[in-house]
């Protein structure tokens, strides 16, 4: 029964039940896992390119057939030549080129207005790297018969049903006048057949991208389930991130022994070293160049105590009990940092005494 609990802890610590992190998802940006529909993309782009069509479809139309009528009223009757061929298709590709760059430029301008719209800036390079992975034939077979590729069949099943009503709904509704179109001027024709055109794209569009909101919702949850975390990834993460206790815990006792060392090689320069006398050991200086107040230049309590004791004997420091002196220099003052103003009598009066010892005054 033990191993079964054991187990059934085991395999719920690796569940993926938590919420990514921060770290977590910018790992997975940065690899170019983002959620984001194509149908956001296909919407948005037909609905810019229609939408110039319907304001500059006139101009357009204008500049096409006046193409065609300048060709068989004028190039009809140029010989064929080096000369006049590279000079027709020069001219040809200047008027095919003012109708297409206004398609063209909103084409650019939607795909990357929809792509900043739903997944920001990003650059990264790691789509593009080789992965044979992805050439094993039964994760393949795996992703074909998947729940991600039924969900895919089926909204491209919708968007095919949407578009062929919104098209047919459109067509069947001018049926009659389609009807009468030859029996109308070729301008008319044009106009007529453009106008419809342009309604079945535009209103296609905006089907797509109401599809395209319902797309981009599962697309999130897909993504937010897919980057899933358990509790040993967030764990391990966080054991990453800030490192693993025991090595802390060993960097952190290799820091106080370099920060005792220097500390201790202070110590013979001192003026006094203020005891407990057993427990608290403070070694103060004096320099008027570093200040108008005396520093610590290294405190302790026990062992590090006794060793700053040791130093300071060995190097002919004076010693100087003072129990509550010693107690509140080691609370309230810090290495290297001047003591402050409510000691100056007491350690004062101290390095005097100090100061008559080594006959200095």
């Amino acid at each position: 029964m033990n191993y079964l609990h054991l187990d059934l802890q085991f395999f719920a610590a690796d569940e993926k039940t938590e919420k990514a992190t921060p770290k977590k998802r910018q790992d997975s940006r940065n690899k170019g896992q983002v959620p984001k529909s194509q149908d956001v993309n296909t919407g948005f782009l037909l609905l810019m390119v229609f939408g110039v069509l319907f304001l500059l479809g006139s101009q357009m139309k204008s500049t096409m057939t006046g193409m065609y009528e300048h060709a068989f009223q004028e190039y009809i009757h140029w010989d064929v030549t080096e000369m006049q061929v590279h000079t027709i298709f020069v001219e040809m590709t200047w008027e095919i080129s003012k109708v297409l760059a206004p398609i063209m430029g909103v084409a650019i301008v939607a795909g990357i207005a929809s792509n900043l719209l739903q997944v920001g800036i990003m650059f990264t390079g790691e789509p593009l790297k080789v992965d044979l992975k992805k050439l094993d034939p039964i994760q393949g077979a795996k992703k074909i018969f998947s729940a991600r590729a039924l969900v895919e069949l089926v909204k491209s099943l919708l968007k095919i049903t949407m578009v062929g009503s919104i098209t047919f709904a459109i067509i069947w509704v001018n049926k009659d006048e389609m009807m009468l179109m030859s029996q109308k001027s070729v301008q008319a024709a044009l106009a007529f057949f453009g106008n419809t055109t342009i309604l079945m794209g535009l209103a296609s569009a905006l089907a797509l991208l109401i599809l395209s909101v319902i797309d981009y919702t599962y697309q999130r949850y897909d993504h937010e389930k897919n980057i899933r975390m358990s509790k040993k990834d967030i764990k391990d993460e966080h054991k990453n991130m800030e490192g693993d206790p025991q090595i802390k815990a060993k960097i952190k006792e290799k820091q106080r022994q370099m920060s005792a060392s220097r500390m201790m090689s202070e110590v013979p320069d001192a003026d006094v070293v203020i005891t407990n006398p057993t427990h608290y050991a403070i070694a103060v200086k004096y320099s008027e160049d570093q200040g108008d107040a005396p520093y610590i230049v290294a405190k302790g309590v026990d062992f590090i105590a006794l060793k700053i004791k040791e130093v300071a004997k060995a190097n002919n420091v004076v010693t100087v009990e003072n129990r509550s002196l010693a107690r509140a220099l080691y609370k309230n003052t810090e290495i290297d940092q001047p003591i402050d103003e409510q000691f100056y009598k007491a350690v004062a009066e101290i390095l005097a005494y100090v100061y008559q010892l080594e006959k200095k005054i």
